[in-house]
């Protein structure tokens, strides 16, 4: 696991990854910020007591929680970005680290987005009802880290397991090594969670799960 990360991050000065980075750090905050936008402008004007130094209250708040679901939803749109970024952060990877294989499945953009949009929507939905735990102090990391861990690790699994393999196979590996993965997702998370250096992290976990999905296919193979 430490070692699958290390040769991610150690990829990072790869030019590929540059260019991927950049391009989908540019994209990141772009829709970040049209999120917060979005909610903040949908708070914006509203009365709520017709009280105007309360309601300016009620708008700040509001501004400020806008802020905090665009921060917890980052991860899914982290997601989104790198998927349209993925065969050549993948491409790399393997050219680097695993020469001599086959070339993956080409999957098409519309069939990749479909998959991606579809776990997002999980996280999203998942997220929003933990929120009320959000606002309890130590309980609210705990269940950001367990809950993002899980869909993280599925959904990055799957974004790099399709390549190789059918989509039941990859769901079995999946359910054979849920620990492992899981675990994988908690990296993920923690690197997406960290500010600033956050941005560059969805490539640096779509290699990271490329390292982990090849160790567990050789032991998968190997057993």
């Amino acid at each position: 696991m430490i070692q699958a990360l290390l040769k991610a991050l150690g990829q990072l000065p790869d030019r590929t990854f540059r260019r991927v980075v950049f391009g989908s750090f540019f994209l990141s905050v772009a829709l970040f910020a049209a999120l917060v936008y979005g909610a903040s402008w949908m708070l914006d004007g509203l009365s709520v007591f017709g009280i105007g130094w309360l309601d300016w209250i009620v708008e700040t708040l509001g501004g400020a929680a806008a802020l905090v679901v665009g921060m917890l939803l980052f991860p899914g749109i982290a997601l989104v970005i790198v998927s349209l970024f993925l065969e050549p952060i993948v491409r790399a990877v393997e050219a680097r680290h695993y020469p001599g294989r086959p070339p993956g499945r080409n999957q098409p953009i519309a069939e990749t987005l479909v998959n991606v949009i579809r776990l997002v929507l999980i996280s999203v939905i998942l997220n929003l009802l933990a929120l009320p735990l959000y606002l309890i102090p130590i309980l609210n990391l705990f269940v950001f880290y367990f809950l993002n861990g899980y869909l993280l690790g599925r959904e990055y699994f799957e974004l790099v397991a399709f390549r190789r393999m059918g989509v039941g196979e990859a769901r079995i590996l999946r359910k054979q090594r849920k620990g492992r993965i899981f675990i994988g997702g908690v990296v993920i998370t923690v690197l997406l969670s960290i500010p600033i250096v956050s941005w560059m992290m969805p490539v640096v976990a779509v290699a990271f799960m490329v390292h982990l999905f090849e160790g567990l296919r050789s032991r998968d193979t190997a057993s």
